[in-house]
């Protein structure tokens, strides 16, 4: 592989990651909402927590405690998809 190939990976790499932050911005911004028995959430596209009643009572923490799970298991499924894909993402 010569350092044209390389330079070339590297833009698509960096246009890749462009296209993400692109993606993720667009679904920070949608809100999906579920109300089934009693429970009522709010979700952002990016998988964000952002409300949460049990039969009309709130709990923030909950909310909180939540959105670092959701985070912890986006981070390792970032990790796993690295590993796959030979570090090139």
């Amino acid at each position: 592989m010569g350092i044209g190939d390389a330079f070339g990976k590297l833009g698509d790499i960096n246009k890749l990651r462009q296209q993400a932050m692109q993606m993720q911005k667009n679904l920070s911004g949608q809100v999906i909402t579920v109300e089934e028995n009693g429970v009522y959430i709010e979700i952002s596209g990016d998988q964000r927590i952002l409300k949460l009643s049990i039969q009309g009572m709130e709990n923030p923490v909950l909310n909180d405690v939540l959105n670092k799970a959701i985070r912890k298991s986006q981070e390792l499924a970032a990790k796993e998809l690295m590993n796959v894909s030979g570090g090139q993402m």
